[in-house]
């Protein structure tokens, strides 16, 4: 299945030239993992910064430099990422979790501990991450979360299950790429637990007076 929601722009640049925070570029790399479309923008993004760095080693930007980095956004994304790293094309395994999370989390959902942190939400916190938080969540079904915003950026890659809110439908390799401004109320569907891992570098911002009550209880 194809993901239907996708990395933005301005994080697909950051993640190309490595500036984004370690927490956000673990769940970046895993919605790049499952998502063809962004590994070809990513590609684009490559380029485009080569073509920069050209620029910096001279005091005047050439016009050739100038043509080749206009041609680079205007012209179709790439095809060469398009297709599945080789690593990537075995049978997917339901058990198993994407490379990308690997080193923080091990290589099996079955042998997850989950810790209960509120009714319906369990999480696991991933230890010894710098510049942000980086968790997995195992959401009830059928759950509503608090209305809340954030304080900075948030990244969020759903990984089993699925959940809705306003800004639409997220299954599966869908990618929530969320800023300060985003005010949202997700809500899980019915059936089978929502798992998704979620990135933050600042705290949510909660609307209801008892979700904030409680938010140190909870260390979101």
């Amino acid at each position: 299945m194809k993901p239907n929601h996708h990395l933005d722009d301005a994080t697909l640049l950051s993640y190309s030239a490595g500036a984004l925070p370690t927490a956000l570029a673990v769940v970046a790399a895993t919605h790049l993992e499952r998502c063809a479309a962004c590994r070809a923008r990513l590609l684009d993004a490559d380029r485009i910064g080569g073509v920069l760095m050209q620029q910096q080693r001279v005091d005047t930007p050439s016009d050739d430099a100038r043509a080749a980095m206009l041609a680079l956004l205007d012209a179709e994304p790439a095809t060469a990422a398009a297709a599945m790293p080789a690593d990537l094309m075995e049978e997917a395994d339901p058990d198993r979790l994407p490379a990308a999370l690997q080193p923080w989390f091990g290589h099996s959902l079955r042998a997850l501990r989950w810790k209960r942190v509120a009714p319906g939400v369990q999480r696991i916190r991933a230890g010894g991450v710098t510049g942000g938080e980086l968790m997995l969540l195992r959401i009830a079904p059928g759950s509503k979360l608090p209305l809340h915003s954030h304080g900075g950026n948030e990244l969020t890659v759903i990984l089993d299950g699925a959940y809705d809110d306003m800004l639409g439908h997220f299954g599966p390799g869908d990618v929530a790429d969320l800023d300060g401004q985003t005010l949202h109320q997700p809500v899980t569907s019915p059936g089978v637990p929502c798992i998704c891992v979620a990135a933050t570098d600042a705290p949510l911002k909660f609307s209801g007076w008892v979700a904030r009550t409680l938010q140190p209880l909870f260390g979101f």
